[in-house]
């Protein structure tokens, strides 16, 4: 049976400091939920949020990660390393990964690999931009991230991947992804996995929506038959924000 979700992506926000003040914040707001809670601070602070977060049932995750297990990649993090702090789930795919680092479904296809290699779970992104929406081909394009970066796997890896629908046209352009328009995605994203491996693997796979989720909004959104939570974007870094998307469920 599929799982409820709510996921904080931190982005490039928080030093040390300000990471301790909200985990802080969040571990006082704990309280039992229908759904799964998770946060992903930056790289530098995911031992400290580990640590902080032990006697808590919050987990923290990863914005992302590079396919290889080590060598000469400046800068870039592999599976190993998370896992050696404590990571067990990792952002792959974001709307912001693709656009301003030129991830490609290829390159995503090389990081889903490592990830369920290492045994990590998966938060995989993906989502139509603002032309896409406006020329009616969301769903082509939608199909075909899914299809090129996940569909080479078999059924069973689906039991660590949660999928996440980011409608990037709606995040920060001014246009607004009504809940209908919400539930018409994710219903045609759980048909699209259907048609692939089958009922059993397209009902119990998690599908976040992750297109400007907010207190007031998330009620409806997450009322959605296949709606199963959010990844949260701004409203994560606020503990009083978050948590009023978490108990919407």
């Amino acid at each position: 049976m599929r799982k409820n979700i709510v996921a904080g992506n931190w982005k490039m926000n928080n030093d040390l400091s300000q990471t301790e003040s909200l985990l802080a914040d969040l571990k006082s707001q704990t309280k039992s939920s229908d759904a799964e809670v998770m946060v992903a601070p930056a790289f530098t602070n995911l031992y400290q949020a580990n640590e902080a977060l032990k006697s808590s049932s919050i987990e923290v995750i990863a914005q992302n990660m590079h396919f290889a297990e080590n060598g000469a990649y400046t800068g870039e993090i592999s599976a190993s390393m998370l896992k050696s702090v404590g990571v067990k789930t990792v952002i792959l795919g974001h709307s912001e990964r693709r656009e301003y680092f030129n991830e490609t479904d290829a390159s995503l296809a090389k990081k889903v690999d490592a990830a369920l290699t290492n045994n990590l779970r998966i938060i995989f992104c993906f989502g139509e931009v603002l032309a896409d929406r406006k020329s009616n081909t969301q769903e082509a394009i939608v199909e075909s991230q899914i299809s090129n970066a996940l569909f080479h796997l078999d059924a069973d890896a689906f039991k660590n991947i949660v999928l996440a629908y980011e409608p990037v046209w709606a995040i920060g352009t001014g246009e607004t992804a009504s809940p209908e328009q919400a539930q018409d995605m994710h219903a045609f994203i759980r048909k699209t996995l259907a048609d692939k491996y089958g009922n059993d693997v397209a009902n119990n796979t998690s599908i976040l929506y992750g297109g400007s989720c907010k207190p007031g909004n998330a009620k409806e959104i997450f009322s959605k038959p296949d709606v199963d939570g959010g990844l949260i974007g701004g409203a994560a870094l606020n503990a009083d924000d978050f948590f009023a998307i978490v108990n919407a469920f």
